[in-house]
């Protein structure tokens, strides 16, 4: 039986170069998202979606209000980014609640989707507890993820974690990724840095995530 595989994000890593997007977006063959000017800092595709499977967030944040509370330095400036993706939850309520069996989970315990089989009925979108499932305009099914099913079952990476050049996406057996996760954490805590694992808690509601993060933030 194959191990469980999954994603472990480090976000202190994160440079923000989008190229997770770009070769998600290349090997799903997924339509742009409009390239619009959105105002929200550099990010042009806002959230996830039925068309943006991995989705870069770029947080600014003023050091100086920070700092009246004694946690950083005044007048500084520092930039929070993070590359979001479907969690593939232990617990997955869009597959609990899909009525024809198009969400399944694989012998690698992702969740993914079956597009011949979703019948288009937007059960899964707010079962979501991410808000991560989206519909596709104009096509009405279901799509997220997959951790490049198509990929990791024949012993290859996920795109987003190859393209990544600073192993900020990490893939790897779960039990492992939780093991390094929890190294890096207390090496950032021993440093000063407040870091903490968002989604590596099998107490979290839905039985821990498959995609989890390391944050800098709450």
């Amino acid at each position: 039986m194959a191990p469980r595989m999954g994603f472990f994000t480090d976000t202190s890593v994160c440079i923000g170069c989008k190229a997770c997007e770009v070769a998600c977006k290349e090997w799903n063959a997924l339509p742009d998202d409009g390239m619009e000017f959105t105002g929200m800092s550099y990010d042009n595709t806002v959230g996830l979606g039925a068309d943006t499977w991995r989705h870069v967030a770029f947080i600014e944040q003023d050091v100086l209000s920070m700092a009246s509370e004694g946690t950083g330095d005044s007048g500084d400036m520092r930039w929070l980014m993070a590359s979001d993706v479907c969690k593939h939850c232990t617990h997955a309520a869009c597959l609990d609640v899909c009525p024809t069996g198009a969400l399944f989970r694989t012998e690698f315990d992702t969740v993914v989707v079956q597009q011949d089989v979703c019948n288009g009925c937007g059960y899964c979108i707010p079962a979501c507890p991410y808000g991560v499932i989206d519909q596709r305009k104009g096509d009405g099914r279901a799509w997220k993820c997959t951790m490049c099913y198509d990929r990791i079952g024949t012993g290859m990476e996920p795109a987003c974690a190859k393209a990544c050049p600073t192993d900020s996406i990490q893939y790897g057996p779960l039990d492992e990724l939780r093991s390094r996760a929890e190294a890096r954490a207390s090496e950032l805590r021993e440093s000063g840095v407040d870091a903490q694992l968002y989604g590596a808690d099998p107490a979290d509601g839905v039985g821990g995530d498959g995609a989890f993060f390391l944050l800098l933030d709450d």
